[in-house]
């Protein structure tokens, strides 16, 4: 019995991590847990999240500081580059504002060494590994998302490539290989995200025996 009690319980903990994790906006400065953890977190992640044919190819780059707040200048300004003098930019302006007040980014690549390596390898596969390598790339986001969110931290998930991977690139010193994915700001919450709207999920599962 105990060990079934200790398996449920396992069970309702990780259902819960993932009924929890939100997109959140309003993000803080501050954390409620060190840099050195956020940093323990990320390691697990890319350690222990599987792959197509064990790759590896995810890499991650955690922006602290005036990195993280370099990283949102970047962005704003290749969008304002983008726009040029367009009067509707100021609430681009106050989006790029907001991911910057949080506490740092978190950056997701894939390196297109590995997968093409792959590619090379096994020929009849080729078109298959860029997808892969996304999925794989997609379950680093959601398990690091995952396990911030169980230590109250909020965080959503961003999309300014490839507008800004040549200058952020130079700015990071990022190796070439490196294919920028997506953007994760993060931070203790200011304010929860509002409540979800739900598909119907028979409509979405099906069984077949």
């Amino acid at each position: 019995m105990g060990l079934f009690n200790k398996k449920a319980s396992a069970l309702e903990s990780l259902q819960n991590a993932i009924e929890t994790r939100r997109t959140i906006y309003s993000l803080d400065k501050e954390i409620s847990i060190s840099d050195k953890e956020v940093e323990n977190i990320i390691e697990h992640a890319i350690k222990h999240v599987p792959s197509s044919f064990n790759s590896q190819s995810t890499r991650i780059v955690l922006l602290l500081e005036e990195k993280h707040d370099k990283f949102w200048d970047i962005t704003k300004q290749a969008l304002k580059n983008t726009m040029g003098h367009d009067r509707n930019f100021q609430p681009t302006s106050d989006k790029i504002d907001n991911f910057k007040h949080s506490h740092g980014t978190i950056l997701y690549y894939e390196d297109e060494a590995v997968v093409e390596g792959l590619q090379n390898q096994m020929p009849n596969y080729a078109e298959n590994f860029a997808i892969w390598s996304n999925q794989t790339n997609a379950m680093h986001q959601f398990a690091i998302w995952t396990a911030l969110s169980t230590e109250g931290i909020g965080a959503s998930l961003q999309h300014y490539n490839p507008l800004v991977d040549v200058a952020v690139a130079e700015a990071f010193d990022i190796p070439t290989s490196w294919k920028l994915v997506a953007q994760m700001p993060f931070g203790n919450i200011r304010e929860d995200a509002g409540d979800k709207a739900f598909h119907d999920v028979n409509e979405r599962f099906l069984v077949r025996k």
